[in-house]
């Protein structure tokens, strides 16, 4: 369908093939957009994402530290030169310290706290400021986040409160630049095996609950989450703004067990 034929955005966030981001990307590539994108600093998250993002002519490819409000503007300033106006921002950033995402949410520290909140939160307010500025005729911004900012995840921890704050802010940020026709939303993927997944405990066995669990019998695949941002990003989703869109085979919805109860009484009595 070339859906983003013409289309030009900026993805902040992928680290590698195994990204949700570089997932999302690859559709929006599908269908014809021109994108820009940011890694961490240092020469070996720039060479990671330097090794997805050569092969498809990327005309933008530069380091980011949300943190530095100085480094955003940057960031920003180097995609209007280099694309002009914006269509499309995908924010794919969150961090929290080891020591506070490996333990119980009640011992997390208050300098662990901050740079979780800023990393994971602040910075998507601040990437959608630039991004408005950027974004002339209107536009969509997308995030992730996680059910876990929904309902207590057990090893989530600290991020989920993280992904409570994210998704409020996906709400009023929707609502700030409702004005100059810019959307604002989230994807909450179900498990998928990523490089931030990898720190959260526990998530092999999540996988294993959402098939046992979710309406639809089995998990995700990263296919899955890769159409829905490109959805929420694309003119299909114009009249859609402050949503979190939850691409979790149903599990959300679900306020029981549900099958897994049957399975587990069949495999009781054999």
């Amino acid at each position: 369908m070339d859906l983003f034929t013409g289309k030009k955005g900026l993805v902040l966030g992928v680290a590698n093939d195994y990204s949700i981001a570089w997932a999302i990307s690859r559709k929006l590539l599908d269908e014809g957009a021109e994108i820009g994108f940011t890694h961490l600093p240092g020469e070996k998250m720039e060479r990671r994402v330097r090794k997805l993002v050569d092969p498809i002519g990327a005309k933008l490819v530069t380091s980011c530290d949300v943190q530095k409000d100085e480094d955003v503007a940057r960031v920003f300033d180097e995609a209007r030169k280099t694309y002009g106006a914006l269509d499309f921002v995908l924010h794919s950033i969150a961090f929290a310290p080891i020591d506070d995402l490996k333990g119980p949410f009640v011992n997390s520290s208050r300098d662990g706290f901050k740079t979780a909140m800023d990393i994971s939160v602040y910075s998507l307010a601040i990437v959608s400021r630039h991004a408005a500025e950027s974004m002339p005729n209107g536009g969509a911004i997308a995030t992730l986040t996680y059910f876990g900012g929904e309902r207590v995840v057990s090893g989530y921890n600290l991020m989920g409160v993280c992904k409570a704050a994210l998704d409020a802010a996906v709400r009023y940020l929707a609502y700030d630049l409702g004005p100059k026709q810019i959307r604002v939303n989230a994807v909450s993927a179900g498990p998928v095996k990523t490089l931030a997944a990898s720190a959260v405990g526990d998530a092999d066995k999540l996988a294993g609950l959402y098939e046992a669990v979710a309406p639809l019998g089995r998990n995700i695949t990263r296919e899955e989450v890769g159409a829905a941002g490109m959805f929420l990003l694309s003119d299909l989703a114009s009249g859609i703004t402050g949503e979190i869109l939850h691409v979790d085979c149903g599990y959300n919805v679900m306020g029981s067990p549900g099958r897994a109860i049957e399975a587990a009484k069949a495999g009781a009595s054999l």
